[in-house]
C-alpha cells in the first residue's frame, strides 16, 4: 500500500504549520522547505482548509494555520481524508461468486481497520512532541524559525 503525494503533502503541511503556531504559514515557504510544487500543494491546503483542517487568510500577508490545537488533529483523519478508498484487495473485485475469498477479504478488512485504529492514535501534536527517535526524525525534517 502507497500514500498518495497529496496525503504525505498533507501532513507535512500541517506539522509545518504546527511548528509555526505562532504565525501564519505562506504556502510558499512550505513549498520550498520540502522542494515540493507549489501548485500540487495549493490543492492540498484548498482541500484542508475546505475539511476544516487550517484557517486560511487570502492576500498579501496571508497564509494558514492550523483551526485546532495540534492534539486534535488525528493523522488517521487526514489519511482518511485524502486517501478515502484504501483496499488491499482491488484484484479481487469482482470475485465476489468464489466463496474461498471471503476469508481473506474479513481478514484484510481488520487490516484496514487496525490500520485505521493506529494513525488515529496520532496526532499532529504527537509527531511534533515525539517520544521516540522515529518521530525525532520527523520533526527534524522541519525547519526552525529563522
Amino acid at each position: 500500500m502507497r500514500m498518495t503525494r497529496y496525503t504525505d503533502y498533507a501532513i507535512r503541511s500541517l506539522l509545518f504549520a504546527g511548528a509555526h503556531s505562532d504565525r501564519l504559514v505562506r504556502i510558499q515557504e512550505v513549498a520550498d522547505c520540502y522542494d515540493i510544487s507549489k501548485n500540487h500543494l495549493m490543492k492540498v491546503v484548498y482541500r484542508l482548509g475546505q475539511s476544516g483542517l487550517i484557517h486560511s487568510v487570502r492576500g498579501r500577508g496571508g497564509g494558514f494555520r492550523l483551526a485546532s490545537p495540534p492534539d486534535e488533529i488525528y493523522i488517521g483523519d487526514v489519511v482518511q481524508l485524502f486517501e478515502p478508498t484504501i483496499h488491499f484487495l482491488d484484484p479481487l473485485e469482482g470475485a465476489a461468486e468464489l466463496p474461498s475469498l471471503d476469508p481473506a477479504r474479513e481478514a484484510f478488512d481488520d487490516a484496514i481497520a487496525a490500520f485505521h485504529q493506529v494513525l488515529n492514535s496520532y496526532t499532529i501534536s504527537d509527531l511534533l512532541h515525539p517520544t521516540n527517535a522515529t518521530h525525532r526524525q520527523i520533526l527534524e525534517m522541519i525547519p526552525s524559525r529563522d
